[in-house]
């Protein structure tokens, strides 16, 4: 399989996850949980896998993304594309890695909605798997224009 072919299947089983539904038992909350930080840890391969593919003709010898993605990761145009989106707040990229941090930490990247009747809802904020199923199309995107700009070296 090519890099591009496991990015894209990498991105789309990510996706799946982050939109599959769980059923209504007393194991939902359990299963929705496994679910969202099973599609970030796909994402993760996904951008590890994206990394690979743009890098390729390269030669790198390490693809961590927290590396490449690094100042001190490799002067390539491609790689400074992605280190600027990543600084980006509002970017798929920045909200990734700031999930990758929690997800690698010691409380999780997906929480237990909170089941408490007498709260008063200000905003309804979107779920992680909502979050995810928005971040993955915007990551799609970005990466077609990767690959474009890749292409043309």
């Amino acid at each position: 399989m090519s890099d591009q072919s496991r990015t894209n299947q990498l991105l789309y089983q990510a996706e799946l996850l982050a939109t599959s539904t769980t059923d209504d038992d007393e194991h939902a909350t359990a299963r929705r949980m496994a679910q969202e930080e099973g599609a970030l840890a796909l994402f993760e391969l996904a951008l590890t896998s994206l990394l690979r593919e743009v890098t390729e003709h390269a030669r790198l010898s390490q693809h961590d993304w927290r590396y490449l993605l690094s100042d001190e990761g490799p002067a390539m145009a491609e790689l400074q594309r992605l280190r600027d989106l990543a600084h980006e707040p509002d970017s798929w990229l920045s909200w990734l890695v700031g999930q990758l941090d929690k997800l690698h930490s010691s409380d999780g990247a997906a929480k237990r909605r909170a089941a408490n009747p007498s709260m008063i809802a200000v905003g309804e904020q979107a779920s992680l798997g909502e979050q995810l199923a928005a971040q993955l199309n915007a990551a799609k995107r970005e990466v077609a224009a990767l690959r474009e700009t890749s292409q043309e070296w």
